[in-house]
């Protein structure tokens, strides 16, 4: 493997064939992994072992024809670091194609957040061939609020119907991947805690995606902003020529509206409001417990097109806003706070300058 990489660009690589059957396939495995990490410690390969006896023996048949939906376990698995952790792929291709053609990642915090902030990312990509939108949620969905059919739902039960409209989501989003990564949201919001950015890592090496989108840092959530900076760490942790060239933080939890001008980054989000209203509607399990997100989403697009200008007719009929975070990829020394709260000094600072020009005081 190690001569290999010198020639191609690996980062997984499945173990197959008889020998592989039974304790051996594991014994292979850990032999090979000590072997890497002592001897090759700059190569990043991932071994994989399909986790059916059956699939092992058959060699080259299993990578070549098995359905990616069937997926969940077997074939040529990133190595997350919850055991739960699931990539999902809407149509006939391969997981490994799926995660390559991604041009476009939205990282969220929870199952719908992907559809209220990166409708652009969607947008881009729908319908595209040369383009593919893939989405990470990187929490569980226990704690989600409930109420009506699903009051007396269990956590687990939550987590379950939560994951599947995540899926109907990418299915009618036409999104390339899905990935569910399945963390308790308090693993996600503790600094100390490695395995969501590493996870994260697992992904955006597998995907090298141009533009990220991500929840933005001046969101009122916790979880949101944890994710956020979780996503920014892992990303400054990626060697310069895998890093995206634009992260942008989204709307979710605290519009954007706020900012001065220059420094909002307006997406156009209009013509497709049957998808928007589509991709919105699939999480019955939020609406039904007393959360209009769909009607929410919808008209925070519209004012934010009306609004966005003071002077002027409306040129769009649908707007999000993004706080641009591609500078702290590109100077990971940079504070993460200080950067932050530069923007809402200058939030400040614009209008106190309103202020002393049409006050006499």
């Amino acid at each position: 493997m190690a001569h290999y990489a010198e020639f191609y660009d690996l980062r997984h690589v499945l173990i197959l064939g008889r020998v592989t059957s039974g304790e051996g396939g594991r014994i292979v495995q850990a032999g090979a992994e000590k072997v890497l990490k002592e001897e090759f410690p700059e190569l990043a390969i991932g071994l994989h072992l399909p986790e059916e006896e059956a699939e092992r023996r058959v060699g080259q048949a299993i990578a070549a024809g098995k359905p990616a939906g069937d997926r969940k376990e077997g074939g040529m698995k990133m190595r997350f670091s919850n055991p739960s952790a699931e990539i999902f792929v809407p149509d006939a291709r391969s997981i490994e194609e799926a995660l390559g053609r991604t041009t476009h990642l939205a990282v969220a915090a929870h199952q719908d957040d992907v559809e209220i902030m990166a409708f652009h990312g969607i947008l881009e990509c729908f319908g595209r061939e040369d383009r593919g939108f893939a989405a990470v949620v990187v929490t569980d969905g226990r704690g989600s609020p409930r109420d009506g059919i699903y009051a007396d739902y269990t956590d687990e039960q939550m987590r379950e119907v939560r994951r599947r409209e995540q899926k109907k989501a990418a299915v009618v989003g036409e999104y390339a991947a899905l990935v569910l990564l399945d963390h308790p949201s308090g693993i996600v919001k503790d600094p100390a805690a490695r395995e969501p950015l590493e996870d994260l890592k697992e992904v955006f090496m597998a995907t090298a995606p141009r533009i990220v989108y991500t929840h933005n840092l001046a969101d009122k959530h916790d979880t949101h902003v944890a994710v956020a900076i979780r996503t920014i760490r892992a990303l400054r942790e990626l060697p310069p020529e895998k890093r995206p060239e634009k992260v942008l933080g989204c709307e979710v939890w605290r519009d954007l509206d706020w900012m001065p001008d220059e420094d909002k980054v307006a997406l156009r989000v209009d013509g497709r409001d049957n998808l928007a209203a589509a991709l919105l509607g699939v999480f019955d399990s939020q609406i039904c417990g007393g959360k209009r997100y769909d009607l929410a989403t919808l008209g925070r697009r519209r004012a934010h097109a009306t609004y966005h200008a003071t002077h002027g007719v409306d040129e769009v009929e649908g707007l999000t806003l993004a706080m641009d975070l591609t500078p702290l990829i590109r100077a990971p020394e940079e504070s993460i706070r200080g950067y932050v709260v530069s923007f809402i000094q200058r939030f400040a600072a614009e209008v106190e300058e309103r202020l002393r020009r049409l006050d006499v005081e």
